[in-house]
């Protein structure tokens, strides 16, 4: 996906409104990346600025916190997003060999959307389902249990038609 497109979504007057609402908040950083997130499925570089002014801090602290936390994004996620969970339980029950088989066979490397804009794989650190690791979200739905066929049938979900 070009750079270009990712800021096609991001409106800078609403961004500007999201953060002003959220200004009088004790701690509000993060209210404002989530409600930018949910706003635009990502956080865009341009309202770091916005952020930090409002909040009296620099932009670096601000991209701090952006950076700090996994689930804020920089960019606009695709269509579907499985969640991969690398943390212990799943990693003892297979998840590596997952992860890689998603990038060898698939394309789909963790932290990045395909070019077709049809998935975007993000690596998380425990789902609170190790029980039945190794465990995802599949567009906000637990997957337990995962194996190269599960790995495979949710790629095919996906189709490969252009965003």
């Amino acid at each position: 996906m070009a750079m270009n497109a990712h800021h096609d979504l991001f409106d800078e007057a609403r961004a500007r409104d999201i953060i002003a609402g959220l200004a009088g908040l004790e701690g509000a950083a993060l209210p404002m990346l989530h409600a930018l997130q949910e706003a635009f499925g990502y956080v865009d570089r341009r309202a770091i600025p916005l952020i930090a002014d409002v909040l009296n801090i620099s932009k670096a602290e601000a991209h701090g916190v952006v950076s700090f936390y996994h689930d804020f994004r920089d960019a606009p996620p695709g269509r579907h997003v499985l969640k991969l969970c690398r943390a212990e339980a799943c990693q003892a029950r297979g998840v590596e060999a997952l992860a890689q088989r998603l990038e060898a066979k698939h394309g789909c490397v963790a932290g990045e959307t395909g070019l077709t804009g049809a998935l975007t794989v993000e690596n998380v650190y425990c789902l609170g389902n190790c029980a039945l690791a190794p465990a995802a979200l599949f567009d906000g739905e637990p997957v337990g249990r995962l194996d190269a066929a599960r790995v495979d049938a949710i790629v095919a979900t996906c189709g490969s038609a252009p965003k």
